[in-house]
């Protein structure tokens, strides 16, 4: 049988949190979570959006208890401070890193220098989560990786990224730039699941993908510098061939609340390409897989970041 929302089992008394909620994924997975009875704490920049999803939360949910944490994911100095924030609420049951940028078609940096689609789809909340670990390990916490299909499109990580001010000495290329972002989303899925499994912590770590999906991610990105034409376009044709944003929450829902999930596992659409179609367990590539890769990157990311994350 195919996965459904209805198979989300009863949350009354759980925390989820849920980064990037002002529209897509991340709302449509709020509303979820927020409808079988969890208390959520949502992430974002902008707090006229925030305002508006919350409200659209509510709408859908009556009742439901959402709080807002300001979050930029590319100023480290800020996720430190929101996890702070975060930890004040004693537990975290269900962490999902969704938020993210895609494609900004000038070479552009976090507020620490980092290259931004890395920066912040990968190591803000690589950040976040190891701000988070004591609580999440007394939580015992199931944490979602959020990656893309395009994690397939590299076949490595340019480890240099993580250098500042010298950056990777490539040539900028927005496609190449959010590839390795989103296999890095992988590789330290993956690296989270074996370091707790050997540790013996029961913490579960699981990522996923949510296929072609109509997200406002299509013209966020794009429209950094000022691009806003190519990211009208962009966007306008995401949103006549995509799936919906509700159906490309599925595979997060899935890998956020099926209890028969033990870490490890990789949740994305069940059709033709991974494209659309009801969640199921999908495969990842060779690149995604590899524990080398995945320590380097771990070491990495902690240099980066400023913060020892041992589990």
């Amino acid at each position: 049988m195919s996965w459904k929302t209805t198979d989300i089992p009863d949350l009354t008394g759980k925390r989820a949190v849920v980064t990037g909620v002002t529209g897509g994924l991340g709302l449509h997975t709020a509303i979820e979570l927020a409808r079988h009875g969890a208390y959520l704490a949502v992430t974002a920049r902008n707090p006229q959006k925030a305002e508006e999803a919350v409200a659209r939360i509510q709408g859908d949910v009556p009742g439901a208890t959402v709080d807002v944490v300001a979050l930029d994911l590319a100023d480290l100095a800020d996720v430190k401070r929101a996890a702070d924030e975060i930890a004040a609420y004693g537990k975290v049951d269900i962490l999902v890193n969704n938020a993210g940028i895609m494609f900004p078609p000038k070479p552009s940096t976090t507020v620490d220098g980092y290259e931004l689609q890395m920066g912040t789809n990968h190591l803000g909340h690589f950040a976040l989560t190891a701000h988070l670990w004591p609580l999440l390990v007394t939580s015992h916490a199931r944490i979602v990786s959020v990656s893309s299909n395009m994690h397939k499109a590299t076949s490595g990580i340019d480890l240099r990224t993580f250098t500042t001010p010298e950056g990777s000495p490539r040539r900028y290329k927005r496609t190449q730039a959010y590839a390795e972002s989103k296999v890095a989303n992988l590789l330290f899925a993956n690296e989270l699941d074996r370091r707790v499994k050997a540790a013996g912590i029961d913490v579960v770590s699981v990522s996923a993908h949510p296929g072609y999906a109509s997200t406002n991610i299509t013209k966020t990105g794009p429209s950094v510098g000022g691009n806003s034409l190519q990211a009208t376009g962009m966007h306008q044709v995401s949103k006549v061939i995509a799936q919906s944003a509700a159906a490309g929450a599925w595979p997060l829902l899935m890998a956020a609340t099926d209890p028969s999930l033990k870490g490890g596992e990789y949740v994305g659409p069940g059709g033709p390409g991974q494209w659309r179609g009801r969640p199921k367990l999908v495969g990842m590539s060779r690149t995604a897989r590899d524990t080398h890769l995945a320590n380097a990157l771990w070491a990495a990311s902690e240099s980066a970041a400023g913060v020892e994350f041992t589990v």
